[in-house]
């Protein structure tokens, strides 16, 4: 993982054995109070790492190790003196970011817009998708190169339409799968979604760009949020094998722990239905 702060923006790109995953994506936030997406300098880096076991209540794996290198940049916004934190938390296998707006100042409430978050490709990759729609992940999966996207997701809709299509252009849920020339399966999608607008990404088919596409109220508002408060985790998953993306717990491990201290009554059941 590589983080820079150029021209007051912040950017972030993510490489695996040498080959480019993510390459240089902005970061930030839109809000009707703030702009919370330039101006920023370097005031803190804080880093730490982490490499502890839990068990989960039920699930694949008995225990769950969770070992990861953290990286907290905090940011001032020079000409107004916001402050934001980006954490970054970098797996074997992946790596997760979010946002962190502490109690302060100058920044109370936010009217949240959107996320400046991306997602910028190394090419015109493959992908494993479903259409952006706000009330339904009912749809067959589409198979396509960025590039032919647009046109496949339209050739497979008459098996069901849209229920309420994502407004804009053309959107993707996540998890959005992806596999590249170079052989790498990249996987993005968020974890600990909690008080938070959920997250399908714009997609730019010629310069291969995703963005961060906050689901909306009727209002366009993607969240009241008061400080302090955090983002969910962004996610991105990657390995050269398939299968170690289905294997991965770096989702359950950036999810907020069990809530519940007395676990004994949660029993494993066997479900029939539709």
């Amino acid at each position: 993982l590589n983080v820079g702060c150029t021209g007051g923006t912040v950017t972030y790109e993510l490489t695996y054995k040498g080959l480019p995953v993510i390459t240089p994506s902005r970061l930030g936030l839109v809000s009707d109070e703030a702009d919370l997406t330039g101006g920023f300098s370097v005031v803190a880096v804080s880093r730490d790492t982490v490499d502890r076991s839990w068990s989960p209540v039920w699930g694949e794996y008995a225990e769950v190790r969770d070992h990861f290198h953290e990286m907290a940049l905090t940011l001032e916004q020079e000409e107004t003196g916001r402050v934001v934190t980006v954490r970054f938390r970098l797996f074997d296998d992946g790596l997760g970011f979010r946002y962190e707006v502490p109690e302060q100042e100058h920044l109370n409430y936010l009217t949240l817009r959107g996320e400046q978050t991306e997602f910028n490709l190394s090419g015109d990759h493959l992908a494993y998708c479903i259409p952006g729609d706000y009330d339904s992940n009912e749809f067959a999966y589409s198979t396509a190169r960025i590039s032919g996207l647009e046109d496949e997701i339209e050739s497979r809709l008459y098996l069901k339409t849209y229920e309420t299509k994502a407004e804009g252009g053309l959107s993707v849920q996540t998890p959005l799968m992806l596999r590249s020339d170079d052989g790498l399966y990249i996987n993005i999608h968020e974890a600990a979604l909690v008080h938070y607008a959920a997250m399908l990404l714009d997609v730019d088919d010629v310069s291969f760009r995703l963005k961060a596409h906050l689901v909306p109220d009727k209002n366009g508002v993607r969240g009241y949020l008061q400080a302090p408060f955090h983002s969910p985790w962004r996610t991105v998953i990657v390995s050269d094998d398939a299968r170690d993306i289905l294997a991965s717990q770096l989702i359950y491990n950036l999810n907020e722990p069990c809530a519940i201290e007395d676990v004994s009554w949660i029993k494993p059941q066997k479900f029939v239905g539709v």
